[in-house]
């Protein structure tokens, strides 16, 4: 818990600004409408109350469900177990996760607004479904997200332990998760891209009913592939640098923990 709760605030926070300009790169109204550059803190405060529980959430789960799954030494179990583990992870985490990103991705859009008053305002007008609009457009975003990433992860910590003859170090397993954060991430773009437009589309619109595929459909007539991959660069750059801090962190504070 303590682990995956420092990683996760450690990387939200740093990496925050790059995050919002790929929101706004991704937002129906444009990149320069939804702020520029301006405000690149605006929704700070939701990353920063929901990154530990978030983080924590997911490597509890992960841990745990990696724990009694059966891995040992069979290449062909081993990505299967981490694949298994960081799915249930996501979809334990993004009960978290959710309430905080649509808060957060509607306050970097409207710089001019507080994130209280955002959160207010999605009460009272959509209730706590509201906060939870997108849950299914993120898992499934995070869980082909963690089907590539994790398993990648854990083989090229253990191509690495196994070239040099031990067990990698916290600055290895943060070079590996960062190639397998980026790889991840450039993947799986068209999919944050549909979840941002769920998120931030009006309430009572069509995008608003969260249908993923209908989300895509749109995007792909009205902006082709451009526009599914949307922010792609901030995105590959926020994860990569993510995955070397988040991932590096966890295993140096579990080192240090245990």
């Amino acid at each position: 818990l303590k682990a995956g709760g420092v990683a996760g605030v450690f990387v939200d926070l740093i990496l925050f600004p790059l995050d919002t300009v790929k929101t706004r790169l991704q937002s129906p109204q444009g990149f320069r409408k939804a702020g520029g550059f301006r405000g690149i803190y605006a929704g700070v405060p939701s990353t920063a109350i929901g990154s530990f529980p978030n983080a924590a959430a997911f490597f509890i789960t992960y841990e745990n469900v990696k724990s009694v799954l059966p891995h040992g030494s069979s290449s062909y179990l081993s990505p299967m177990t981490h694949m298994v583990a960081a799915s249930l992870g996501e979809v334990v985490a993004c009960l978290i996760r959710v309430p905080s990103e649509v808060v957060k991705q509607r306050a970097q859009v409207s710089p001019s607004s507080s994130t209280l008053r955002i959160l207010s305002h999605t009460l009272y007008h959509e209730g706590i479904q509201g906060l939870y609009r997108g849950y299914k457009s993120t898992v499934l975003r995070e869980i082909p997200f963690s089907l590539v990433q994790f398993p990648l992860w854990e083989s090229l910590k253990d191509l690495w332990s196994w070239k040099q003859g031990h067990v990698v170090d916290s600055w290895q397993s943060a070079v590996c998760g960062a190639f397998a954060g980026g790889f991840a991430a450039a993947v799986t773009t068209p999919l944050d891209v549909a979840k941002t437009r769920i998120m931030l589309a009006k309430a009572g619109s069509s995008s608003a009913r969260g249908n993923v595929l209908a989300a895509l459909g749109d995007i792909w007539r009205t902006q082709g592939l451009s526009g599914l991959f949307a922010g792609v660069v901030p995105r590959m750059a926020a994860i990569s640098l993510g995955g070397f801090i988040f991932l590096g962190t966890y295993e140096k504070t579990r080192q240090l923990l245990l």
